[in-house]
Parts: C-alpha cells; sequence; structure tokens
C-alpha cells in the first residue's frame, strides 16, 4: 500500500493541479469528496491531508465544511486558499469578507520559514484568488507570511502539524510553489517520493481487473492520446474482454480512418470493430450553430451508435470505456460534485442513460495529457501515438464555427492537413502543445491572378502548455507562418484567407467552441 497523500475536494477547479503537483513530487495522492469521514481517510491509511480551495465563503449557509473529526486524526493538514479559512472557521479563528479581492499576481513576504518555507527566498510572487481572508488567527497558530493584502498570508501551529496558505503554491504563476508542496510532503509528513509512473499502471491494471472482473468493456477508439493509452491500459488488465469500437463520425481528419485500422487492428492486434456513421452525424448536426448544442447532439449520437454497436457485435458489455482526462471532468464538471463553474460540455463526461445498463470505467480520470504521455511511453506505445497533438471528442464539429456541412468540413480538413504537414517537416509538430485550423462563415474578397474571389477564412491556432488548464500562443517563425498561409490559399479551395489566433488561455479556451 503506497503513502497517501489526501486531498480533499471543496470545488476548486485546481483541486487536480494539486493532486498532480504531489505526483510530480513522486508521492502518490487520492482526491476525496470534502465531506470524506475521518474513519475512511484512518482505514486508507492516510499520512497527510491537504483542503483544497474553493467558490464558497466559509460562513455561508451551504458552504462544504469537512468532518471535524479530521482535525483529531493527528496527521498534518495544509489548507491552500479556502483551505486555510476553513482551518480558521474550524479552529477559532475568524474569516471575514476583505475590502480589497486579490486576484491574480501578488507579492508575498516570509516572515518565519518554518518548514513550509524553508530553503526560499524571503520575497516571492505569488497567485491569489479569493474575496474573504483570515482577520484572526487561531489559537495555537502563529503567522508565517505577509502579502499586500493579507497579515497571515501563510499560517502554522507547529506543534499540531497544521499550515495554511492564503495563496495558490500549486499553479505555475507562484513562484517556488512546488517547493513548498514538497516541504510538506517530505518536510512535514516524511514522504518517501518512490511513487512513480509504472506504479500508477499497476495500480490501475489492479483497479481495473477488480472492478471489471470477468466482464467485457467495450471502449470508443479515436486513434488520438486518450483513447489509445486507455486502449492500451484496458488491454493490459483485461485482455481479450476488451472490445474497442472506432465511430467514423464524419468530422475526422483527413486518412484518420485508414491510419486507426492499420496501426489498432493489425498492428496491435486489438479487437477492434469500424462503424461508418457519418451520415447520421451530419444529419442530426444540420443546421446547428450552438456549440453546447453541437456538443450534447455529438454526445447523444456516439451514446446512440454504442448501443447499436452493443447489439450487432452480440457482446455482453458490462462496461463502456472511455479516454476521459481531468482537464475534460474539470471543464464540464467538478469531480467531487462541488459547484466548481462550468465551462463546456465533454463528449465524456456526465454519464450514460440508464436503459444502456453499461457502467463506466475511465482509467485516465485523475490525469493530464502529459502524464497520459508518460503512462503511455511506459506501456510501450509508438512514439508517433504517445506524442500525437490532442484532438477534441466532438472532432472538427468544434472547429467548424457556425453550422457544418460536408463541404465546410472537407475545406477545413484539407486546410489542417496541410497546416500539420508543415508543422511535421519544420519539426514544430513536436514542440508545441497543440496546432489545428478552424473554419470561419465569413466570407473576404480574394484575388488569384486576374480573378476576383470570395471565399471563406481559415484561423490557425497553435499553442504551447503542459496540462491543458493554461495555454500560450506558440511564436512560430514567420517564414513557417508564411509557407502555411500561402498553401492554405494556394491548395485548398474554398479559401481566400488565412488568419493567425494570438489569444491565451485564459482568457479564451484552447478549441473555439
Amino acid at each position: 500500500m503506497p503513502q497517501t497523500i489526501a486531498v480533499l475536494d471543496f470545488g476548486s477547479q485546481l483541486t487536480q493541479v494539486i493532486a498532480r503537483r504531489i505526483r510530480e513530487c513522486q508521492v502518490y495522492s487520492k482526491i476525496y469528496h470534502y465531506a470524506t469521514p475521518a474513519a475512511k481517510l484512518r482505514e486508507d491509511g492516510v499520512i497527510g491531508i491537504i483542503f483544497s480551495g474553493g467558490p464558497q465563503s466559509v460562513y455561508a449557509s451551504q458552504a462544504p465544511h469537512p468532518d471535524p473529526a479530521v482535525f483529531e486524526l493527528g496527521v498534518p493538514i495544509l489548507g491552500i486558499c479556502y483551505g486555510v479559512q476553513l482551518m480558521g472557521h474550524f479552529l477559532g479563528g475568524r474569516v471575514a469578507h476583505s475590502k480589497a479581492r486579490e486576484y491574480g499576481h501578488g507579492h508575498l513576504t516570509i516572515r518565519k520559514p518554518g518548514k513550509l518555507f524553508a530553503g526560499l527566498p524571503r520575497e516571492l510572487r505569488i497567485w491569489n484568488s479569493h474575496g474573504d481572508k483570515l482577520t484572526k488567527l487561531p489559537p495555537g497558530f502563529s503567522a508565517t507570511a505577509v502579502s499586500e493584502n493579507s497579515p497571515y498570508a501563510g499560517i502554522e501551529d507547529a506543534k499540531r502539524r497544521f499550515y495554511g496558505i492564503q495563496f495558490h503554491p500549486e499553479v505555475f504563476h507562484t513562484e517556488r510553489g512546488v517547493d513548498m508542496i514538497r516541504n510538506y510532503l517530505v518536510g512535514v509528513c516524511g514522504c518517501r517520493q518512490d511513487w512513480t509512473t509504472r506504479d500508477f499502471i499497476g495500480h490501475s491494471v489492479a483497479g481495473i481487473r477488480e472492478k471489471v472482473g470477468k466482464g467485457r468493456v467495450l471502449l470508443g477508439l479515436s486513434g488520438g492520446v486518450d483513447s489509445s493509452v486507455a486502449a492500451a491500459l484496458l488491454h493490459k488488465a483485461i485482455g481479450r474482454q476488451l472490445t474497442c469500437v472506432f465511430v467514423d463520425n464524419g468530422l475526422l481528419r483527413k486518412g484518420e480512418r485508414d491510419y486507426v485500422e492499420k496501426l489498432y487492428k493489425r498492428h496491435f492486434r486489438i479487437d477492434l470493430r469500424v462503424v461508418d456513421a457519418s451520415k447520421l452525424f451530419l444529419r442530426r448536426l444540420k443546421g446547428v450553430s450552438e456549440p453546447e448544442q453541437k456538443r450534447k447532439i455529438i454526445g447523444r449520437t456516439f451514446v446512440a451508435v454504442f448501443e447499436k454497436s452493443l447489439k450487432e457485435f452480440g457482446q455482453k458489455a458490462e462496461f463502456l470505456g472511455q479516454g476521459t482526462l481531468y482537464p475534460d471532468v474539470i471543464e464540464s464538471v467538478s469531480i467531487a460534485g462541488n459547484p466548481a463553474s462550468l465551462i463546456k460540455t465533454h463528449h465524456n463526461v456526465g454519464g450514460l442513460p440508464a436503459r444502456m445498463k453499461l457502467k463506466l470505467i475511465e482509467p485516465l480520470r485523475e490525469l493530464f495529457k502529459d502524464e497520459v504521455r508518460q503512462v503511455g511511453a511506459a506501456l510501450g506505445l509508438p512514439r508517433d501515438v504517445v506524442w500525437r497533438q490532442p484532438f477534441p471528442g466532438p472532432g472538427l464539429g468544434v472547429r467548424v464555427m457556425g453550422d457544418i456541412t460536408a463541404d465546410k468540413l472537407e475545406i477545413l480538413r484539407n486546410a489542417d492537413a496541410v497546416l500539420q504537414e508543415e508543422m511535421m517537416t519544420s519539426g514544430y509538430y513536436w514542440k508545441v502543445w497543440q496546432s489545428f485550423c478552424v473554419f470561419l462563415p465569413v466570407k473576404t474578397v480574394g484575388v488569384f491572378g486576374d480573378e476576383r474571389t470570395y471565399d471563406y477564412v481559415i484561423a490557425i491556432r497553435v499553442v504551447e502548455s503542459t496540462d491543458a488548464m493554461t495555454a500560450d500562443w506558440a511564436k512560430l517563425p514567420y517564414p513557417l507562418l508564411q509557407k502555411i498561409s500561402s498553401r492554405i490559399t494556394n491548395e485548398v479551395r474554398g479559401v481566400s484567407r488565412v488568419v493567425l489566433d494570438i489569444s491565451s488561455k485564459p482568457p479564451a479556451t484552447i478549441e473555439w467552441e
């Protein structure tokens, strides 16, 4: 049994980022519902607890609160943002609304390093996101750090090993944030730092076998990194009990269907069934422009296709496998059922119709994309699969702005093929997080030779990121951008103009819809 650090989720969209930073320190972490009984945490052998942030005020009537008994477990506790306010609220301090809400970059001055800030500079840039703050310390606590708006930006009760910080050490914007987390894990909790990717695989394989037993799993295989690694992990765990279904939904990249069939059916010997449902998807999407409606239609149609596939293949599947990752989950719902804000509906998230009588199995649900790549490499998947750029579950359906038609999809498909070819040739494909084209339902005037044209616009989106939670637009060389633009306008019929998206996330999302 690995040493376990429990992360209690109070509704923050950064909860899994905390868990991920813990894993970066080679320590096993597990996310628990905020109200998990202390007895359960003791039973699981938890050696440290972290309270996540959250969008509520601790004194609100419906605010999420932990089991008070967690403070009596005798294990170290670290409260982050909302978490430190919880500690103040429960242990005899006072929390009040702050006159000046702190959001974004801030400045931290460390007054007393203690174990949490050991080895760190006295002055650090941090990232804040809160409207409340501690106004009175609980008995036994002392202040260890201050910020512009808070005299209690860092607090500790060294005797009970309780620590609290008003800012977010888990985000990249906080200088030396991972060092703070490591100080808590190693210096306070005494963690061994022996958790690896192979440990995750072994842990997952055992969990899958226990959950599936002798049952069968049906997995939607898209050919992307997520579903490929999910398929490899499930296949390692249950072998021929897994059947993969590749759905040609008419929203695929150029040559995608042939690529998937050759790689998985012939090379990996996975039981792969191909379903051509392109006409069904395009018929249901006809005339639909609103992004959320598109996603929901695509999701419902996937479910319908899987229902039909179950009957056609004659397999008595009990589980539906999905390659859902944490960014998909957190942008769609809160992992612990807490009030995190909805950003978009993901077709893999939200459950299944009761009539399907299938249970979900999502072996990658708590991972980020770069962690999934590490798992894929450890499982022996080829580099071209492991490092393939992300592709949205709804496919090109969320890259055609406005209503979807076969003609628009063909224009986008051909333009994107040019972009990918040039990214590969230049080597930048492997250097960026994601590169793709977006079809804009806008026509502009162009000139080809002596002929006037009036055709569509293609937007190019190329971003750098490590986990898809934040991203910045990639600064590609001008000659490369010029070549991509020239090839698209010259080779793709129906395009008269190419534009470049230079928006970062936040405030923009990576995908346009």
